[in-house]
């Protein structure tokens, strides 16, 4: 004995419907999680070994670098970061000033700056 097909057609329609709204969910995700985990990674460990290696300190770096990534997209988290390591270690040849002067860079290192300020007060 089979399921009478109008039955089936609608438990068809409802699993397809249920399969389109979890893909519409996992791309929703994926646009606001952009952020490769070795860049994840290298927060995390960065920011535990700044503030002492805790497992305190594991979970409040993990909650910082998830609020960044949902702040500010990864490409502009990675020129800030390429412009403040550049500022930090001299620049190119000395020329700090090509990585500290432009508006483009003060708006990008702000606006990390920003989101840091945010994962501070959030992931308390």
């Amino acid at each position: 004995m089979g399921i009478p097909s109008i039955v089936s057609s609608r438990i068809l329609g409802c699993v397809g419907g249920v399969a389109l709204v979890a893909l519409m969910a996992a791309d929703s995700r994926a646009e606001g999680n952009d952020y490769p985990t070795t860049a994840r990674a290298d927060y995390v460990i960065g920011c535990m070994a700044a503030n002492g290696n805790t497992r305190e300190a594991l979970l409040k770096c993990s909650c910082a670098i998830d609020t960044i990534a949902g702040l500010m997209p990864y490409s502009r988290y990675e020129q800030a970061e390429t412009a403040l390591g550049l500022q930090a270690g001299g620049g190119v040849g000395g020329r700090v000033g090509l990585f500290r002067d432009p508006p483009q860079i003060k708006a990008v290192i702000e606006e990390l700056r920003r989101a840091q300020a945010e994962a501070n007060l959030q992931c308390r």
